[in-house]
């Protein structure tokens, strides 16, 4: 019983963070600056998977798996945006929702590829079937959705009956986002110490120091990227801080008197809504980050990222470089049937 329940603590972690770590990076990565050039000044985004890092660039990503006989796996294939064949869902907070669509789908496949590569046994057969892969992913969406959503609206529901019934609909969102918030935090403390998380958060430090260098234009090389932070200020653990903040102020359109099933339903289908509002926050900030107000905006997470980073060491950012030199090379040459992720 107790491996079964370690074994879920950790899918659930791996899947939150590369499921959401996707999203935001995606959403980076999607959307260069105006009359920047195409293969020098353009956002790169990318995620930490199992043993391994994903990458995007404009048009294209690569996943790259550390194998347990050492060698590095690759898989990358070429992206065609949804915006693009559909210049509706270019619209201000819609564009934010097709992406977390797009982004969620692409951060799964890469986290199913990383851990297909990272459990091969000596034969080259991966260890875990698509079954336990599909399983952890499933697990893990249940006690995301069980701990950062039921029990905070379970507990203010709680809070509201017993001491405060005269609550008002502002009040009953922020103490259920206060909650959410500190179980979030307590969340990522509590699986950082973790053996195997550690190294998703090595990996996730490996990513953010190879980004640096890119953007610096200085050669792809783990010396170069060995002086960079760890820290970024378009990462994943930015946008959930801004899913939190954002989420008490448009669930407050929801009566706190409402139903409790109407009240939980009202969490999942706002989503996109509060994804799309938290896009045109990062989009801005990513391009403004001489702005006093932007930088205060990302603060926050900032310091959040000194837990669920880590110091790489010089494997994981080969790893991470080969992901990237991998990526670039759809927004070099023109490949054929591209994939929409």
């Amino acid at each position: 019983m107790t491996r079964a329940l370690g074994r879920s603590w950790k899918a659930a972690a791996r899947g939150f963070a590369g499921a959401f770590g996707a999203f935001t990076n995606g959403l980076t990565s999607a959307n260069p600056s105006a009359g920047a050039d195409r293969n020098v000044d353009m956002l790169i985004g990318g995620q930490a998977v199992i043993e391994g890092v994903m990458m995007r660039s404009l048009s294209g990503y690569t996943v790259a798996v550390r194998q347990p006989a050492g060698g590095i796996a690759i898989r990358r294939d070429r992206l065609t945006s949804l915006g693009q064949k559909y210049p509706l869902l270019k619209l201000p907070i819609l564009r934010g929702s097709v992406v977390l669509i797009q982004s969620l789908v692409l951060g799964i496949r890469a986290l199913n590829y990383s851990a297909s590569v990272s459990s091969e046994g000596k034969d080259g057969e991966p260890e875990m079937s698509n079954w336990a892969v599909a399983s952890s992913m499933g697990m893990a969406f249940l006690l995301g959705v069980g701990l950062f959503v039921l029990a905070p609206l379970g507990l203010t529901n709680l809070i509201r009956h017993t001491i405060a019934p005269e609550m008002g609909n502002f009040a009953y969102n922020t103490i259920d986002g206060i909650i959410r918030a500190v179980f979030f935090f307590l969340y990522i403390v509590a699986i950082s110490y973790m053996d195997d998380i550690r190294r998703v958060f090595q990996y996730h430090g490996a990513e953010h120091k190879t980004v640096y260098t890119f953007e610096a234009r200085e050669e792809l090389t783990v010396e170069n990227a060995k002086e960079k932070s760890t820290l970024h200020p378009r990462c994943g653990t930015s946008f959930l801080l801004f899913v939190m903040a954002i989420s008490i102020v448009v669930f407050s359109l929801v009566p706190s008197t409402a139903p409790f099933v109407v009240k939980f339903g009202a969490r999942i289908v706002l989503l996109p809504l509060i994804a799309g509002i938290a896009y045109e926050i990062i989009r801005f900030s990513a391009r403004h980050l001489d702005n006093p107000l932007c930088r205060v905006l990302i603060a926050p997470g900032l310091w959040l990222q000194k837990i669920t980073t880590r110091e790489p060491d010089d494997s994981q950012l080969e790893v991470a470089i080969v992901a990237l030199r991998e990526a670039l090379l759809y927004d070099l040459i023109d490949e054929t049937e591209p994939a929409v992720a």
